[in-house]
């Protein structure tokens, strides 16, 4: 999916900065972007157990 036609949001523990990521919603998952280079596209999660992966690694520091 294209990102124009998706509703990004970020945290609102982001304060003003774009040092951050944002998701949208899409069907089943969500896709990901990073706010310094939204030009670049996004990383879909299309499967909820990908995007669950993901959250559980991240909260890890795994990356």
């Amino acid at each position: 999916m294209h990102s124009s036609t998706l509703r990004f949001r970020k945290s609102s523990y982001s304060g003003s900065g774009d040092n951050c990521v944002e998701i949208a919603d899409v069907a089943g998952g969500a896709a990901v972007r990073d706010t310094q280079h939204r030009d670049l596209g996004n990383l879909t999660f299309a499967d909820p157990g990908e995007w669950r992966a993901f959250l559980a690694a991240a909260r890890r520091d795994s990356f």
